[in-house]
This record gives C-alpha cells, sequence and structure tokens, in this order.
C-alpha cells in the first residue's frame, strides 16, 4: 500500500539571510519547525546553513546536521543545488550573470566554473547519500534558450545540438546519483532548456532515459506558461521525484501576456504569490498526486511580489498541512460488500 505524502517541508533559500534566527542551521530550523513544518530543504550554496564539502566527505558531519535538525523537530527533505546545476551549462550570453553564483576564483573563466559546478554535483550525491535522502533538486542549466523564440530563424540542428550537449554533461552526473542511490529532481523552470514537459522528453532522451533523472514537481511555472499542471501528473508521474508547492497568478491585458512586457514582478501578467493567494489549483495537484501514490515531500517554496515571506511562512505550514490527503485503507463502500462467492459471480452473469 502506498504511503501518504510527506510534509509540511520549506525551502530554506529565501529565508537564509545574516540576521538571527535566519543565519544559521540550528536557529533557522527552529524557527521553521515552531511554524509547524516537519521538513527542510536545504540550499548546497549557503555556508551559514551547510558546508557542502565537508557532507561530502564525513558521514559524522553529515549525522550532525541531521541531529540539529531533528533536535528542532524538522528533518531534511532534499539538498537543494539549483545554482550549481545552472552552472553545468551556461549561453556565453549569460556568463555576466551567472557568475555571481560561483566563488570569485572562476569568473571570467566559463571553463572552469563549469567543471567547479559539476564538481558540486558531485559532493552533493555523496552528502546525499551520507544523510540517507532519496532525492536531490536542481536546475539543469541552458544553451539553447536564448534561441527560445525563433526569429531569427535558428540554424538547422542547433536544439539538437545544446541537448545532445546538456545529455554529455549531465550523464556521467546522473551515474554518480545512481551510485549513491538518490534521484536528481530537476525543477522545471522557464531560463532552462527544460522548461516543460516536451524539453524533458528531449532531455531525458539525451541522457538514454536515465533512472535518476527525475523531476522536481512546481506548478506555478506551468501555470505561467499556461501549461496543463494536472495532465503533466498524468503523463509524468512515475518520473516525479519532488514537489514545490508554490503559488502563481496569470492575469493577461490588452497590454501583456506570457511575456509580460519586461515589467518587475508586481507588474506582470503572470507573477508568483504566496500559497492561497493565486490561481494554482491545489486541491487537484494534491488529489492527482495521492491517486499515483507520491509518497515523498510537499515543500513550500515562497516567492510572492507582494507578502512578506515570514508571513507567507506562516501560512504556507497549515496550508500544506491541509491539502495532504492520508490515504485511505479501505474502500468507501466495503461496508455493503460480500466475500467472493464464484457460483454467484456466474448467476449474477448467467454462465
Amino acid at each position: 500500500m502506498a504511503a501518504t505524502m510527506k510534509g509540511p517541508g520549506i525551502f530554506l533559500a529565501q529565508f537564509a539571510g545574516d540576521q538571527a534566527p535566519f543565519n544559521s542551521l540550528d536557529s533557522i530550523t527552529a524557527w521553521a519547525g515552531g511554524l509547524g513544518y516537519k521538513g527542510v530543504q536545504i540550499p548546497t550554496w549557503d555556508g551559514r546553513l551547510f558546508d557542502l564539502a565537508r557532507a561530502a566527505e564525513s558521514k559524522d558531519y553529515c549525522d550532525e546536521v541531521a541531529g540539529i535538525c531533528a533536535q528542532n523537530g524538522v528533518e531534511i527533505t532534499e539538498l537543494s543545488t539549483h545554482l550549481q546545476g545552472q552552472l553545468v551549462a551556461v549561453n556565453p550570453a549569460y556568463d555576466a550573470q551567472f557568475d555571481g553564483f560561483a566563488p570569485a576564483h572562476v569568473h571570467g573563466n566559463p571553463k572552469a566554473r563549469q567543471e567547479w559546478a559539476v564538481d558540486q554535483m558531485m559532493k552533493a550525491a555523496k552528502a546525499s547519500a551520507h544523510l540517507g535522502l532519496k532525492a536531490s533538486v536542481s536546475f539543469t542549466g541552458s544553451l539553447a534558450f536564448p534561441y527560445l523564440y525563433p526569429w531569427p530563424q535558428r540554424p538547422q540542428g542547433l536544439i539538437e545540438e545544446a541537448f545532445a550537449e546538456l545529455g554529455r554533461r549531465w550523464t556521467p552526473i546522473l551515474n554518480a546519483y545512481e551510485e549513491a542511490g538518490v534521484d536528481l529532481g530537476y525543477e522545471i523552470h522557464p531560463g532552462e532548456d527544460v522548461f516543460d514537459g516536451t524539453t524533458f522528453e528531449m532531455f531525458l532522451d539525451a541522457v538514454g532515459g536515465h533512472k535518476r533523472c527525475t523531476i522536481n514537481y512546481d506548478p506555478s511555472h506551468f501555470l505561467l506558461q499556461q501549461l496543463d499542471y494536472l495532465a503533466f501528473i498524468d503523463i509524468y508521474h512515475e518520473r516525479i521525484s519532488a514537489f514545490h508547492v508554490k503559488d502563481a497568478e496569470f492575469n493577461p491585458t490588452g497590454r501583456q501576456g506570457v511575456y509580460s512586457g519586461y515589467q518587475n514582478w508586481t507588474n506582470r501578467a503572470g507573477r508568483f504569490r504566496s500559497l492561497g493567494d493565486g490561481q494554482v489549483d491545489f486541491v487537484g495537484i494534491f488529489s492527482k498526486l495521492a491517486q499515483y501514490g507520491y509518497d515523498r515531500w510537499a515543500v513550500l517554496e515562497w516567492e510572492c511580489c507582494l507578502k512578506h515571506p515570514e508571513d507567507g511562512a506562516a501560512e504556507g505550514a497549515p496550508f500544506i498541512a491541509n491539502h495532504i490527503i492520508r490515504l485511505t485503507e479501505r474502500a468507501f463502500d466495503d461496508f455493503a460488500g460480500g466475500g467472493s462467492d464464484m457460483a454467484l459471480l456466474k448467476r449474477l452473469m448467467g454462465i
């Protein structure tokens, strides 16, 4: 029998800071536990909370980290390598912007930056194994995204070669996650080359259908693209290994639509919102995931253009808890049933 989904969890990246209680693993997990969260997703690039290099080398350190979390009433849901995964594949158009995701000694050196990112991904596989985790979450990066809208016409073969190169870069990393026994859930996200179901299938083909190539499901990115995010679960549920619970709204006007006119987040037709303030059908999503036996974590990723983050976090825990469906152990009409009687079955069918 499938187990019930775990949660609520919270992704700590948007809350970490230099002021207490957000500046250490102990204090931020105590804060999260006090709000009712049962799990925390840890950003591996934030040294205030986590030392990835040490975690990759030391099981004792990982036990210490897990112990700190447990003392505060939470467990680790996944390790996040979104920023490092982004740097596995970077189109030169984004070099200057994405240098900020990497340490200073590789700035201005795309080859060294990519090598650093791959090493980070490998370390996260080992750290996840030391922590006993089933999944990690990341981004694919992008080589082709600047050519998303085909004007001027894309040179023939550009997209095919971009995905072939993604496959060459990611396959050794996915092999390391297989060795560690950990799924790598890619957040399907505009800005990445893998931003919808079609591109996920292209990427999956490029990595040879790798069993560890999975999905961090986040409906907010699908709503802003006007993609059917419930049908997405029907199609890809076997590959969903993680779940970011994030809300969004899409309000097209006579002036802007999906591309939102270069406006800031407040003035965009498509906006991220705190849970319950947007348009995402979470009743439908949690029902679909329960239907297919999703038994991993539901993790709040807070991003909102209006609400204060601490208010969003406080509201998020009960919101997720109220949507998790505890799976039934029997059919609702069992009371009216009877035992199986072959003679009766044949008589009912006239055979």
